[in-house]
């Protein structure tokens, strides 16, 4: 058996003002990666990336060689601490509700035109593809602390009300005007109106039958994820909470972990919501442990 981890936290991004910067998802990929040690992840073992170092093509590079090294029996983890966004889906693509695709902002996000460059975001369409290749009897394991979908909660409006509070959400709107209103529109023909969170559920439910990935995330399809301060250090309030549960009852089931995370999310007044995806069995028992 092997453990092999990728930690991503990236704060800063090349071409984004420093008004659109974070300040605790460096501090999660470097905890994430620390709290991993007691569970059999060596130094060597596990990458992790940050700021300029956490390029898509240097992301997707160290995930698809974890996924393409791993063989039945391993333990593998994929963590991400960064802005999310969307893009529109491409013609041809797999059905969205919104004709919109979830997407996770690298170092290297750039504008192309009026909305966010795929070439330097990674797609969950991408996710998807790469994990249904995780061959049979590997445990995948996900932590997403970024926002996953762009109901429009997630407009402008909102994200300077949250600023106002001390908490930066870590999702960028569309980068112009009109990207902005064109997702406002594709939202709107959405057939059901609610949150898409069909994306995230998808991640866990492989085009084989190979891997059945388990994701936690930091929050529900129409909530924002915070980057936040604890004891005057800044981190995800997901990432934060998750890693003090997972301290304090290592053994506990999955879903006890979720719990402890919600109830630490309502003392601390958060409005996100973190969720856990998975095969039910998977739920029963603890982080790191298949079913």
């Amino acid at each position: 058996m092997a453990r092999r981890a990728l930690c991503v936290g990236i704060n800063e991004f090349e071409s984004l003002p420093q008004s659109s910067w974070l300040n605790g998802c460096v501090n999660d990929a470097n905890d994430v990666a620390k709290a991993l040690r007691p569970l059999g992840f060596t130094g060597r073992s596990t990458t992790v990336l940050t700021d300029a170092a956490a390029t898509k093509s240097a992301v997707m590079g160290a995930l698809t060689k974890l996924v393409d090294t791993a063989k039945p029996g391993d333990h593998i983890v994929f963590t991400i601490s960064s802005h999310g966004t969307q893009v529109p889906n491409e013609p041809g693509g797999d059905f969205e509700p919104d004709d919109l695709d979830e997407a996770f902002a690298c170092h290297d996000i750039r504008q192309k035109g009026d909305q966010w460059d795929r070439d330097t975001v990674i797609v969950d369409d991408e996710l998807r593809d790469l994990f249904a290749r995780v061959p049979s009897g590997v445990l995948l394991e996900v932590l997403l602390d970024t926002c996953h979908s762009g109901t429009g909660l997630k407009d402008l409006e909102e994200i300077m009300q949250a600023q106002l509070l001390g908490r930066k959400p870590r999702f960028l709107p569309p980068p112009t005007r009109k990207g902005l209103e064109t997702a406002r529109a594709l939202r709107a023909l959405a057939p059901t109106g609610r949150p898409d969170r069909r994306a995230l559920v998808e991640l866990t439910k492989s085009r084989s039958t190979a891997s059945k990935p388990v994701l936690f995330a930091a929050c529900k399809s129409g909530q924002t994820a915070s980057d936040a301060t604890f004891g005057g250090r800044s981190n995800g309030a997901f990432t934060y909470l998750f890693l003090k549960a997972l301290a304090g009852q290592p053994g506990a089931p999955r879903a006890d972990l979720l719990r402890t995370v919600t109830a630490g999310l309502k003392d601390g007044n958060f409005s996100q919501r973190s969720t856990l995806e998975g095969p039910v069995k998977s739920k029963k028992v603890g982080f790191g442990q298949p079913w």
